[in-house]
């Protein structure tokens, strides 16, 4: 009578069908899902470290919520980092949702609630004069890019994916259209931003007019296509290697042996200074290039006057800190 029941309301499962194991069929859905190349790694390294051994073996209809709740509990006993934890369970529940969609289980068994969210640690943020010190002491070629980390707030793969054609400098208006991806294995590629977002104007302020060209002239090849930066040896950067180079510039310049200072952490700097000079928090998710499902529409649609009034405020922020040092 149940199944009967279940069948006229369109809500009745095959038992059958459910009997796959997990890891058979998470590995067929990442296969299957649309996924950049670092993304599909990251999903894949976090699925064989934290779902594959603990969870792979079993059938999708045997894995109810209390064997999710005991698996999590497992992962967070284990003394895992719970941002960690967070990812591992959001896959979990998109896997499940797909498999509900396949109609091989009714309901899906991640019902945790605040699981999958994941509150990251404050991040340190640098002074002015902690960002103008450590261009200075950084190797030369990438002094500009230490700047544009924080007064135009790009991530380190969209950096180093510049080229010469991607600065105006009759407008001071940089575009990001690409970022380099590294692999786990160090395979560098070009691709598109993390999102729709990524792709943007982003405008400079005019007291970097005098380093873009500087930089320009002694270390970009002639060429529109020319990436803006290379290492010594005329390669890509690459992020292990850059941090050598980023952690000695940071001790020269003198930041604080306490305070652990990334190069990421320059563009929540700069931020945060667009923020203080009054940009909205539209107008400031645009510059940066910010997306999500939730937040796309409301983020992508910056005035472009406003955003070049956020360089001239950070552009006062440089001219103040010029005056300062030569006094």
């Amino acid at each position: 009578m149940e199944v009967e029941a279940d069948i006229l309301k369109g809500e009745w499962v095959d038992p059958d069908a459910g009997k796959v194991r997990l890891d058979d069929y998470i590995t067929r859905w990442i296969k299957d899902r649309d996924l950049k190349p670092r993304t599909r790694e990251e999903y894949e390294r976090i699925v064989r470290l934290h779902i594959r051994e603990q969870l792979g073996g079993d059938p999708l209809n045997k894995i109810n919520a209390q064997r999710i709740r005991s698996w999590r509990s497992e992962r967070l006993d284990s003394e895992i980092g719970r941002p960690t934890i967070a990812k591992a369970y959001r896959i979990l529940h998109a896997v499940f949702a797909t498999a509900v969609d396949d109609e091989l289980i009714r309901r899906n068994p991640c019902r945790i609630k605040g699981a999958g969210q994941e509150k990251a640690d404050e991040r340190d943020t640098a002074t002015l004069d902690q960002v103008f010190a450590i261009a200075e002491h950084i190797q030369p070629r990438y002094r500009l890019l230490v700047l544009l980390a924080a007064f135009a707030q790009l991530r380190f793969g969209e950096l180093v994916a510049l080229r010469r054609n991607s600065i105006k400098l009759d407008t001071m208006e940089l575009r990001v259209r690409i970022a380099t991806g590294e692999m786990e294995d160090g395979t560098q590629f070009d691709d598109d931003p993390k999102s729709d977002a990524g792709k943007r104007p982003i405008s400079l302020p005019s007291g970097l007019r005098g380093d873009v060209e500087k930089h320009l002239k002694l270390y970009v090849a002639p060429g529109a296509e020319s990436r803006l930066f290379l290492g010594p040896l005329g390669g890509i950067p690459r992020r292990r290697n850059f941090n050598r180079v980023w952690k000695a510039a940071t001790k020269r310049a003198g930041v604080p042996a306490d305070v652990d200072l990334h190069l990421h952490d320059l563009r929540h700097t700069g931020s945060t200074w667009s923020a203080q000079s009054g940009a909205t928090l539209k107008e400031l998710m645009a510059r940066i290039g910010h997306s999500s499902t939730r937040a796309a529409m409301l983020y992508q649609h910056a005035s472009r006057d406003r955003d070049q009034a956020i360089a001239v405020a950070l552009d006062t922020l440089i001219v103040d800190a010029r005056k300062q040092a030569e006094k």
